[in-house]
C-alpha cells in the first residue's frame, strides 16, 4: 500500500471566528495522534498546553510542543484532540482515525468513514457487570 492521505479540516474551537484550515493530512497508523506544523499552531492560535517527549525514526528523543485543543473534521465526523508540534505537514494518526470510526481503503488508497456505520460514528466499548 502506497501513501494515505486524507482532506480534513482543523480547528480552534476556543476560537470560533478563525476559520477552519483544510488540509491534506498523511495518514499512518502506526503513529498515535495528530501531528502538524508551527504555521497551523500560529494561524488557530492554539495554546502550548504542555512539554511531550518523542522519539524520532531515527532513534533520537525530543522534546515538542502539545497543543490543543483542536477539532478534526472529515466528511460528516470530527472528533476534539491535542496535536504534537513536529515537522512540516500534517500526521493522522491512530487516536483520531478510530475516534472518527474511519477506515484506511488499501485499493484505493484513501480514507472513508466506516461503511458499517455511515451517519453515526461507533465505538467498541468494554461494559462493567454490576
Amino acid at each position: 500500500m502506497g501513501l494515505v492521505y486524507a482532506p480534513i479540516e482543523l480547528i480552534n474551537p476556543k476560537e470560533p471566528a478563525l476559520k477552519p484550515m483544510a488540509l491534506n493530512a498523511l495518514v499512518d497508523t502506526s503513529a498515535i495522534t495528530l501531528c502538524i506544523s508551527e504555521h497551523i499552531v500560529l494561524q488557530l492560535n492554539l495554546e502550548t498546553l504542555e512539554q511531550r517527549e518523542v522519539t524520532t525514526a531515527d532513534g533520537k528523543k525530543r522534546l515538542v510542543p502539545y497543543v490543543g485543543p483542536v477539532q478534526i473534521r472529515f466528511e460528516n465526523r470530527n472528533c476534539f484532540t491535542g496535536a504534537l508540534v513536529l515537522g512540516d505537514s500534517v500526521l493522522l494518526g491512530a487516536v483520531p482515525l478510530e475516534d472518527m470510526d474511519l477506515v484506511i481503503n488499501p485499493r484505493l488508497q484513501r480514507v472513508t468513514v466506516n461503511p458499517e456505520s455511515p451517519n453515526i460514528p461507533a465505538a467498541v466499548v468494554m461494559t462493567v457487570k454490576d
